[in-house]
């Protein structure tokens, strides 16, 4: 069950960038979270900024009873917590969301993300290698300095592509471009796992469908108050058996969603919705 408490910052870590990780004490999140549910946290103990935000859990420790995020200074939410020093308090709500689902055994789980979109699979990586999984991560950005985490993943868990656009480092281009050509030159059973921008993830769930495979995405909606009260995080999706999209919310029932549900902007129907209609006319022709 989520707690909602004053959480002191143990330690904090500059990455360059703007981007930190920031260390806090918070027994129930540091015991119970799971990869990719995350955390309504805000600075300080006043009303200012009056609302907290959203942050993907990256690790736990619970014998410390801490947990750890990647932030990026954008606004004055975000920067108000890396300007926090070691001692300074934040206002936490957590563990919220609903989690990443595993691979099965004998599935290689291929981890896809973009810029900060790569804080939860680092607690992700360690539940896969736990249960004997193994994963690989594809990890995109515009520049190198979009990568902070590139060489601690390399060197914890040793299967990482990286990707820049304008190619600073690693592959030069889009991160999908180095996932299709793994899956060219595979036989290996593979699911997808994806967390990053929105465009990034829809490019993502095309390829799963193209290529027959199920996915997972993080989506990181506008969200007000994390606990399903305020309705600003809905997202459309579309089950198979639904005449048409319904709207859920990414904080209580996401920010993982099944993939091939999700009905992106500008899409009448979802992939498993269009899959389901197409059968149903083969069937009714044969």
């Amino acid at each position: 069950m989520p707690a909602n408490r004053i959480a002191p910052l143990m330690a904090g870590e500059a990455l360059g960038e703007r981007h930190w990780l920031l260390t806090f004490h918070h027994p129930e999140t540091a015991r119970e979270a799971r990869a990719g549910q995350f955390v309504m946290i805000k600075a300080g103990t006043s009303a200012e900024p009056p609302l907290r935000r959203p942050f993907s859990i990256m690790a736990v420790d619970p014998e410390r009873e801490t947990f750890t995020l990647l932030v990026k200074e954008v606004g004055p939410g975000s920067r108000a917590l890396c300007g926090l020093p070691p001692g300074g308090v934040a206002q936490c709500l957590g563990p919220l969301g609903r989690p990443f689902t595993p691979p099965p055994t004998g599935v290689d789980a291929l981890l896809v993300a973009g810029g900060y979109g790569i804080a939860p699979f680092w607690l992700f990586a360690q539940e896969i290698s736990r249960i004997g999984g193994r994963a690989r991560l594809f990890y995109g950005g515009r520049t190198a300095a979009d990568l902070p985490l590139l060489a601690r993943f390399a060197e914890s868990a040793g299967a990482v592509v990286g990707a820049t656009e304008d190619g600073s480092s690693g592959h030069r281009g889009m991160v999908t471009a180095p996932l299709v050509e793994w899956l060219r030159g595979t036989k290996t059973p593979a699911r997808l796992y994806a967390c990053g921008p929105d465009a990034m993830l829809r490019a993502v769930a095309h390829l799963a469908e193209e290529w027959g495979l199920a996915a997972e995405v993080s989506l990181d909606p506008w969200m007000g108050c994390g606990v399903g009260t305020c309705l600003g995080c809905v997202v459309r999706t579309q089950a198979a058996g639904d005449p048409r999209a319904r709207y859920r919310c990414a904080c209580t029932e996401g920010p993982v969603f099944d993939a091939a549900q999700v009905v992106w902007p500008g899409e009448e129907a979802s992939s498993m919705r269009r899959t389901a209609a197409e059968r149903g006319v083969a069937r009714a022709e044969g």
